[in-house]
Order: structure tokens, then C-alpha cells, then sequence
């Protein structure tokens, strides 16, 4: 798992662990303290933990040696897209296509990889036409995973989650409603940095599809949004409000630079039933994590 220190591979790794799989992480920098947080420490202390850049396609191989599955979540986010476009696509779009060239190499056959709805332009969330470095480095990697599966027969699932939310989400362009949770639990002032309505789906419902992708292997270079509920920040803080009714939870900021009227497609045709959980339960959880982590 490439980047699986972060709060999506903490889930992703909780959910693996329990059914028990083996599970590597190859990261920049490994940190165990979210997956313990999150899996446990027994989980954390049964990884295998890789030390590695991404970039480096010796240390891709080195880490993805005697795997039979592989789920890239490595990455750098908008605003560090934004600020170093090169640096974003020597990790994003390079760091990519060396993990499907390790694959081919290895005989890997399951790899589940992030994109992301920054595909989509903010007019139509029908045809993707991404309008940050972000996104365009993540349609380019749909396009070459659509390559490697006509040149060489490798299957893949990519997922392009809308607002990812839950314990640990503390980074990103669209990390506002995890961090509204974190203030509201403190007692603390918090502003939504965006405005208008989007998909929220929470870390679970994502951890789940990636493991789905992992079971079933469909042939084909496959990609499937991730949209939860849409629901507009207002719903955000009056879900946060219906935990901690004196929140003080505001909203300022742009648009979020992609579309909000986005559908499924054929994620549960191909994949089978998700779950997928209400925003209301999603951010009473996420607010009661971190009620209990200020205790």
C-alpha cells in the first residue's frame, strides 16, 4: 500500500487487517501513529513497514516485491500541486506509472489506485475537464492505466472519492468538514474554507470500495466516482450542530474548482453492494472520535 499512513490507508488497513491479510506500507515517511490510531496497535505493529520515494522506481520495486496486490494511494494534494506542478507530477503522474510498470514487471494483477474529482471541471461533472494541476495529473493517470491495460493485459480500478471525511482527514483543499468535527469537539471556532454543495462519502464507505476493487479484480482499466451525499457546508453545520448544538461552525471561501452533480456510473453493477453512510451518522462519528481523543 503506497502512501498508506495517511487517514484513507489507516481505514483501508483496518479493514484489510480484520479479515487478515498481510499488509505493506511504503511511504516517504513512516509514520505509524494515525494507522494505530485508527487500526490499533497490534494492527500497526504487524505491518510491514517501507521506507521509500515514490518517484524512485528501484524503491516502488523494492517495496512491491512478494505482493500480490497493490493500492496507490501516494500523493501530493492540490495545494502542493498549485504551489510545485513539477514536483506534483514527478509524484502523482510518475510515481503512477511506476507502480504500474513494477506491476507489469512483477506479475502483480490487483491494482487499486486514487484519482480524483478534480477530473471534473466545476460546470460538468459528466466530462472530465479539470481546470488544477491536481486533476490533470489525475486524468492523466486514468488515461495511462487505460494503456497499460491495452498493451499488456493489466487490469485496474481506479476511484475518484468526492470529500473524503472522517478521523484524521487534517490536510487538504477539502478538509473542512473533518476539521469542523475536530473544532466542534474542542470548543473551538472553525470556518468551512469553501462554499456551495459536493459529495461527501465517509472514510469507511471508501475503505470498503477499495477493498471490493481488491476482491474482485474486474478485467478492463475501470474508474468510478465516489460521491456519498451530496449535501451542501450548510448541511454540514447543521449535522455537526446536531451533536454539539453551540458548534461554532461558519462558512467562508470559493467554490470548490470541480462539479457537484456527479453520479455512480456503474460502481455498484461491477462491484457489487456498498455501504454508503448518511452524512448526519458519518459526522456524528467523526465528532464523537474526536471527542474522545480530547478526553
Amino acid at each position: 500500500m503506497t502512501g498508506g499512513s495517511g487517514f484513507m490507508g489507516a481505514a483501508i488497513v483496518r479493514r484489510l487487517a480484520a479479515r487478515g491479510d498481510d499488509i505493506r506500507i511504503f511511504d516517504r515517511n513512516c509514520d505509524p501513529a494515525l494507522v494505530r490510531d485508527i487500526a490499533g496497535a497490534a494492527v500497526a505493529d504487524r505491518v510491514d513497514w517501507r521506507q521509500g520515494d515514490i518517484a524512485a522506481p528501484r524503491d516502488v520495486q523494492a517495496a512491491a516485491e512478494g505482493c500480490d496486490g497493490i493500492v496507490h494511494l501516494a500523493g501530493v494534494l492540490t495545494p502542493a500541486c498549485q504551489a510545485d506542478p513539477v514536483l506534483g507530477a514527478q509524484v502523482n503522474l510518475l510515481g503512477t506509472l511506476h507502480v504500474f510498470g513494477v506491476a507489469e514487471a512483477l506479475g502483480i494483477r490487483r491494482i487499486v489506485y486514487t484519482s480524483s474529482a478534480g477530473v471534473y471541471g466545476p460546470g460538468d461533472g459528466r466530462r472530465p475537464y479539470p481546470v488544477t494541476h491536481y486533476g490533470a495529473f489525475k486524468l492523466a493517470c486514468e488515461g495511462s492505466a487505460r494503456a497499460y491495460w491495452h498493451d499488456a493485459g493489466l487490469p485496474s480500478v481506479g476511484f475518484r472519492p468526492y470529500i473524503v471525511y472522517g478521523p484524521g482527514r487534517e490536510t487538504g483543499l477539502t478538509a473542512g468538514p473533518s476539521l469542523a468535527c475536530l473544532a466542534a469537539a474542542r470548543g473551538e471556532a472553525y470556518d468551512i474554507p469553501y462554499s456551495g454543495a459536493a459529495g461527501l462519502v465517509h472514510v469507511d464507505d471508501v475503505a470498503a470500495a477499495y477493498e471490493a476493487a481488491l476482491d474482485r479484480t474486474p478485467d478492463g482499466a475501470h474508474v468510478f466516482n465516489l460521491v456519498g451525499e451530496v449535501a451542501s457546508n450548510e448541511a454540514v453545520v447543521a449535522a455537526i450542530r446536531a451533536v454539539v448544538p453551540d458548534a461554532a461552525i461558519g462558512i467562508r471561501g470559493p467554490v470548490l474548482p470541480f462539479a457537484s452533480d456527479v453520479e455512480e456510473g456503474e460502481l455498484r453493477q461491477v462491484l457489487g453492494d456498498l455501504p454508503q453512510m448518511s452524512l448526519r451518522e458519518g459526522i456524528r462519528r467523526t465528532v464523537e472520535y474526536y471527542q474522545q481523543r480530547a478526553r
